[in-house]
């Protein structure tokens, strides 16, 4: 049994625990600073991402060949985190869009999806609208079988809205 005195002494297992997984979890590199960078210099957090909001304004949709025309398959989309705003009050509107189309020759590529629709976010936009030109942009680019975009609107007003544009492809 220890005394007092020792008590005060010994360092307890939990603070020597501690002591190490501080330890463990310190980096070598001083904080500002890369690993490996040759001139040791301090870094900006622009010099470590991709500009996000140039890289929304230049966005421009892209399509890759489809690589399985000999069956018609759905390739959907849910984008939970949609947003635009109101023409009328400047007041943002949040939704959920889904998109489901049936590719004929292309598919479109996701990054490209994702820049193009981050892009209303600073739009002011009808909730019809937003859905039509999705569609008419997305038609424009794959010549789809068929399309769907259904836009599920946050309540406004007491108003909860669902906008639904569908395309069918004049050979289908």
């Amino acid at each position: 049994m220890r005394t007092k005195s020792q008590a005060k002494t010994s360092p307890s297992a939990a603070s020597r625990a501690k002591a190490s997984t501080s330890k463990a979890l310190r980096s070598p590199v001083p904080a500002g600073r890369v690993k490996g960078d040759e001139s040791d210099s301090e870094v900006t957090l622009s010099q470590l991402r991709p500009d996000g909001q140039r890289m929304i304004e230049e966005a421009r949709l892209l399509r890759f060949r489809n690589r399985t025309t000999h069956r018609r398959y759905t390739i959907e989309f849910d984008i939970p985190e949609f947003t635009c705003l109101c023409p009328a009050s400047g007041f943002p509107d949040f939704a959920t869009l889904h998109i489901k189309y049936v590719p004929k020759d292309w598919c479109v590529e996701l990054k490209s999806l994702k820049l193009y629709i981050n892009q209303y976010r600073n739009k002011g936009v009808f909730h019809e609208d937003v859905c039509n030109v999705v569609l008419d942009d997305l038609i424009k680019l794959l010549d789809p079988w068929e399309m769907e975009v259904v836009g599920d609107f946050s309540v406004r007003g007491n108003i909860k809205t669902v906008i639904r544009a569908a395309h069918r492809h004049p050979e289908a």
